[in-house]
């Protein structure tokens, strides 16, 4: 699902999409911190962009394909608490990512792990 640059991003920031995920998504700068590349990724699931999903991943621990269940829904992201920083190697990020399926509301919470090699990567992350 494409989205215009002027609706707002569904990440939570309040930004329109075109100000905020977008210029990381289509590579045109990179995230600055990992909570800047969880923010582009939950945006990715809310979009169905499979691709930046990928390539925002660790090579080490990159699935060889993934497919979204096209059934749910991502609605909102709360960031419960981040570290990492521009001059940093790894971060961590914890969230709260919350979606609707068959009526049915969820929580997703995870505290995921980044490392940056070439920019910010997602690495892995555990259920809490």
């Amino acid at each position: 699902m494409a989205l215009d640059d002027a609706k707002r991003c569904p990440c939570g920031t309040g930004l329109p999409f075109g100000e905020c995920c977008a210029p990381i998504q289509r590579r045109e700068r990179e995230a600055a911190t990992p909570e800047a590349l969880m923010r582009s990724r939950f945006t990715a699931f809310a979009t169905g962009d499979v691709d930046w999903l990928l390539a925002s991943w660790h090579p080490t621990t990159r699935p060889r394909s993934l497919e979204l269940d096209p059934g749910i829904r991502w609605l909102r992201l709360d960031i419960v608490g981040s570290s990492g920083g521009p001059f940093d190697r790894e971060g961590t990020v914890s969230f709260d990512a919350h979606w609707v399926a068959d009526g049915e509301r969820g929580v997703m919470r995870e505290l995921s792990r980044f490392r940056r090699d070439q920019g910010w990567q997602y690495v892995d992350g555990d259920s809490v």
